[in-house]
């Protein structure tokens, strides 16, 4: 490669990188948005939590033939991209496969590991695509998917196809010019190629600058089109390829069945119970304090976590598939949720750019205007799609939050479930008798 060459993919790896690291800071940005909450206990758990699921997949193979495939795409995903580091040092300098000289007979061993992974990442990603777009899974063909998030599931298996035809083809043409013979320009003969080699003959009879050029023309694209997968990554589902990391780390680490409880309306409860307190000792409000807000309407009502595992979601729809209330046709779909919260804490993203660093009041809400009361009352708060998320995601806990607002600020459950509570308030319990008549059945 020419100087100017090297020049041109300096900038274009300072655009690349420029372009992904803005990104990760609007991100960083709207999760912010959200309320804080402490999720720094019990690290040695959080850090084996990471381990085991985001890095260990232990979750994903519960299904098993997706949970494989995954893997293999996973880790061809990671390591192949462990040769990301030489082509940009080789781009940079000019160089060809500068580490070998540096790994000697270990650095064939990589290259080969990395072409049969780029080969089973091929297959992979191919049976991912049969199972998306010919045999249709029920859990792939949702009405929550229909439009862009169709197309990108299929996007990222296009591109990952590419990437790796690329890998290939590059590494069959070099191979081709390592063999010339007299050697050709600062190709060094490194590097062992069990799948490329089959590609190799494709370049016989081909004149060795041509030859050459291809080589360039496969080793450009393959870098670019890395640099593009990579900040395609902000707009796509597969940011849970960096945010599964912090997201499983940060999980709740409480029993599934456990909820938070209010503060406020805890200790108007121990006050309530208490014989010696003064119910009017509660201090009064200041001037122009504004009072708690029960629950959550809007992403800024939600804590840090729940917009963090909004950005996490896979969409890969396990959660709606084991969701009873979607099973048997109600409206609610855990994904959804995740995608509905995801796509409000972009918008307001975008209003905050658009006003120079300040939100302003759009008349628009996550509550309505992307989640209905109807998905919410449908949830049986079972915990099934949090268990089955393969990325410790917790659906449910937005979906109780936005209830917490609807019947604590609107006063707006159901009418059977208002019934309920006000038999909790009259009689102690949810039956329509009081506490006199409760035991009347046993004298029958």
């Amino acid at each position: 490669m020419s100087y100017l060459d090297n020049i041109l993919f300096a900038i274009i790896l300072i655009i690349g990188f420029g372009y992904f690291v803005s990104n990760i800071k609007k991100i960083y940005r709207n999760i912010n948005l959200g309320i804080d909450v402490d999720r720094k206990d019990n690290s040695k758990e959080r850090w084996r939590n990471m381990a085991m699921i985001a890095l260990g997949q232990s979750k994903m193979v519960k299904r098993p033939v997706a949970g494989i495939l995954h893997i293999i795409v996973y880790v061809g995903f990671v390591i192949i991209n462990i040769e990301l580091l030489e082509i940009i040092i080789d781009g940079l300098f000019g160089t060809h496969r500068v580490f070998a000289p540096f790994l000697g007979g270990f650095y064939n061993v990589l290259i080969a590991s990395f072409e049969i992974l780029a080969l089973l990442v091929i297959v992979a990603v191919t049976v991912f695509w049969i199972r998306r777009n010919v045999v249709k899974l029920k859990r792939f063909i949702n009405p929550d998917l229909n439009g862009f998030p169709k197309s990108d599931a299929n996007y990222i298996l296009y591109f990952e196809t590419v990437l790796m035809f690329l890998f290939l083809f590059m590494n069959a043409s070099d191979l081709h010019l390592q063999n010339v013979p007299g050697g050709y320009s600062h190709f060094i003969k490194a590097g062992s190629f069990p799948v490329s080699q089959f590609l190799e003959p494709l370049f016989n009879g081909t004149n060795s600058d041509l030859v050459a050029l291809f080589y360039e023309l496969f080793w450009w694209l393959h870098i670019v089109g890395i640099l593009v997968f990579m900040n395609y990554l902000y707009f796509s589902k597969h940011l849970h390829i960096l945010l599964a990391f912090p997201n499983t780390y940060f999980a709740n680490l409480k029993p599934l069945g456990e909820f938070d409880n209010l503060a406020s309306v805890t200790n108007e409860v121990k006050m309530m119970m208490d014989p010696n307190a003064d119910p009017f000792a509660a201090p009064a409000p200041t001037e122009g304090e504004v009072p708690a807000k029960f629950g959550a309407s809007d992403i800024q009502d939600l804590n840090w976590v729940q917009l963090l595992n909004a950005y996490t979601c896979t969409e890969c729809g396990r959660c709606t598939s084991v969701c009873p209330a979607n099973i048997t046709g109600k409206k609610l779909s855990p994904r959804k949720i995740m995608m509905d919260t995801r796509d409000r804490m972009e918008e307001v993203g975008k209003n905050i750019d658009a006003n120079k660093g300040v939100f302003v009041a759009d008349n628009k809400s996550l509550l309505n205007d992307y989640i209905t009361p109807e998905e919410l009352w449908a949830c049986t708060s079972c915990n099934a799609c949090v268990e089955e998320c393969p990325v410790s995601i917790s659906p449910l806990s937005i979906i109780m939050d936005m209830r917490r607002y609807l019947v604590m600020e609107q006063s707006a459950a159901p009418t059977t479930l208002n019934a309920m509570m006000t038999n909790v308030e009259n009689n102690g319990a949810p039956w329509p008798y009081n506490q006199q008549d409760r035991l009347n059945w046993k004298n029958d």
